[in-house]
């Protein structure tokens, strides 16, 4: 029985020291090395390996990163489990990161970097954080992880998802009906949505329409989530203030992109969150410990959903 890592032979390193202390059993991997595909239970990766059939008899196809998008659903065979990443890394970056956009979007640093630019010594107005109201589009575990992180500065709270959901300390809609309510009521909007057929441009020039004028845009979901030309005409007419981007269609962006020099919108390059070897590693093993106890496993992909 073994365990293919396929991935950069850094990261390859640190889980293989890992794999070797806590799963001795299971014969480690690495990228490139020879394997008998037969003996493949388990298979790590970014995309899916064109000649994954050969792997007659894997179990489960682990996603390196905390999406799944870039799988192609159809070329995984039905039998296998599809698990997204799940660990205390990428969890802990993400609260870092929406933080730090709710927080740069409410304190207009995006205006005072204007003001900068022309050294101008300007104040600009800005509400308490109790009549900011943050909504998250998408109630997964990386949004309520964000959403715990933002409690303490007591910006009113809600979160819009598929289907219903209760959260302690948030007003959460659901559905086709609830979106409507939620965006009349979100005055900066954290993308945090899985990318799916149904999500795919959902970021368009009808939902900023219904968001109030002057609400802001944090976007940490998939850069296919967004119509870049809607946001720059919103952006432009006032109906949106600033926006902070970390994913982007294409990544990169062109060089000669209008949002790169926009003056109201921030991009970093999808970095918000990053997997972290150590404690990816970790909870693989957990993973595959439930898998072979016939247990639940953490972060396992509804293939009917895509996510």
């Amino acid at each position: 029985m073994a365990f293919l890592f396929n991935s950069d032979a850094t990261r390859g390193a640190i889980f293989q020291e890992i794999f070797a202390r806590e799963l001795p059993d299971l014969e480690f991997v690495g990228q490139g090395q020879p394997v008998d595909p037969d003996k493949v239970r388990y298979l790590l990766t970014w995309t899916v390996p064109s000649d994954i059939s050969r792997y007659r008899n894997l179990e489960v196809l682990f996603s390196i990163g905390a999406g799944v998008d870039q799988f192609k659903q159809d070329s995984v065979p039905e039998p296998v489990a599809v698990v997204r990443m799940v660990e205390d890394g990428i969890i802990r970056m993400m609260q870092e990161y929406v933080t730090l956009g709710v927080l740069t979007l409410h304190r207009e640093m995006l205006a005072y970097r204007e003001l900068q630019k022309q050294s101008v010594w300007q104040t600009l107005a800005a509400p308490q954080a109790i009549r900011r109201r943050i909504g998250f589009l998408g109630l997964g575990i990386l949004a309520q992880a964000a959403i715990e992180r933002l409690k303490p500065f007591r910006f009113p709270l809600a979160g819009w998802s598929r289907s219903k959901k209760q959260i302690d300390g948030v007003a959460c809609h659901h559905g086709t009906d609830g979106l409507v309510d939620f965006l009349a009521e979100t005055d900066i909007l954290v993308c945090l949505l899985p990318l799916t057929d149904e999500t795919r441009g959902i970021l368009n020039a009808e939902l900023f329409s219904q968001l109030p004028v002057g609400a802001r845009l944090l976007h940490v979901g998939r850069g296919a989530h967004l119509d870049q030309t809607a946001l720059i005409e919103a952006l432009d007419h006032g109906r949106l203030a600033a926006a902070m981007l970390d994913v982007t269609d294409p990544e990169p962006l062109p060089a000669d992109h209008p949002l790169w020099q926009h003056p109201k919108v921030a991009i970093t390059p999808h970095i918000a969150s990053v997997t972290q070897p150590e404690t990816a590693a970790h909870s693989v093993v957990d993973n595959i410990r439930r898998h072979r106890a016939g247990e639940n496993l953490i972060g396992l992909v509804d293939r009917t959903r895509g996510y």
